[in-house]
């Protein structure tokens, strides 16, 4: 009996021919409308951490630890239709919420250190949250535990309870707070899956409570902070995973952090899950498709 299968025996396989790459950014959840690669880069922004305050006496606190930062090349992803989830920033009482596609995940950024409540070394997250004056210890980043790190460690507080430190940020540890000035976000990171670099994930600036000056917020959409009397510290950016600034005293205003993103570029190339007959070589050849 003849051979129909073009000389090899066994099942057809499915193949996908993606001509060009594909890249989508989503600024909230939704689904990627897969185009049938398996391959693509992938840029995975957690929400930024809130900003520390507190209900006691005129403190410094932390700024907002920046959101988990991973930016990642050739990575294999389902040929089909995935669910892409885009973290909120952290309220001025909490940290960043995960970001997530597919089997890649980036961690919240941590909550800044509230010096009378709460935890005054801040909390960990993608980046760690600065620490509440005093010489608390800025919190630890990197919470998933990820290689390369998706963030680093919040300040440490200054002496004399007068200064925040400022949030770690994808691209360096957030600064110490010192005397009356608050420490600096940490300095964010940079990507540029979509072509021209952007940066993420900047830490929010420490809060200060006497004369001196707040800490300035980290690029990469990280929140300024605040002195004790003149109001509300700076929300992180919307969609840059910045860390929000912390307040200077009891009044309140510490800032929520911002919100993550997510961007993913399918690559083009030739994807099949197995391998084909002769025939279908011998057809595709013919047809100028393969080479």
């Amino acid at each position: 009996m003849a051979r129909t299968n073009g000389g090899l025996m066994g099942v057809a396989v499915p193949y996908a021919k993606v001509c060009s790459s594909t890249t989508t950014t989503f600024n909230s959840s939704g689904t990627l409308s897969a185009n049938g690669a398996k391959l693509a880069d992938v840029l995975v922004v957690a929400g930024g951490g809130g900003g520390g305050d507190n209900s006691g006496p005129a403190f410094g606190n932390g700024g907002g630890g920046g959101g988990g930062f991973r930016n990642l090349t050739n990575v294999a992803i389902p040929g089909s239709n995935i669910p892409v989830v885009v973290g909120a920033g952290g309220s001025r009482f909490g940290g960043g919420s995960n970001s997530s596609v597919a089997c890649i995940s980036a961690t919240g950024g941590g909550l800044g250190g509230r010096h009378c409540t709460g935890t005054p070394g801040g909390n960990p997250g993608g980046s760690g949250g600065g620490a509440g004056g005093d010489h608390n210890a800025g919190c630890t980043g990197n919470a998933g535990g990820y290689s390369p790190p998706e963030g680093n460690k919040g300040g440490n507080g200054g002496s004399g309870n007068s200064a925040g430190g400022g949030g770690g940020g994808a691209g360096s540890v957030g600064s110490n707070g010192s005397g009356t000035t608050g420490g600096n976000g940490g300095n964010g990171a940079a990507s540029s899956i979509t072509g021209s670099p952007v940066t993420y994930s900047g830490g929010g600036g420490g809060g200060r409570a006497s004369s001196g000056s707040h800490g300035s917020g980290g690029p990469g959409g990280g929140g300024d902070g605040v002195n004790a009397t003149p109001g509300p510290a700076n929300t992180g950016d919307a969609n840059t995973g910045g860390g929000g600034g912390a307040n200077g005293g009891s009044n309140g205003d510490s800032a929520a952090g911002g919100s993550g993103r997510v961007i993913v570029k399918e690559l083009a190339g030739f994807y099949t899950s197995g391998m084909f007959n002769l025939k279908t070589h011998y057809n595709k050849k013919r047809e100028g498709e393969w080479s």
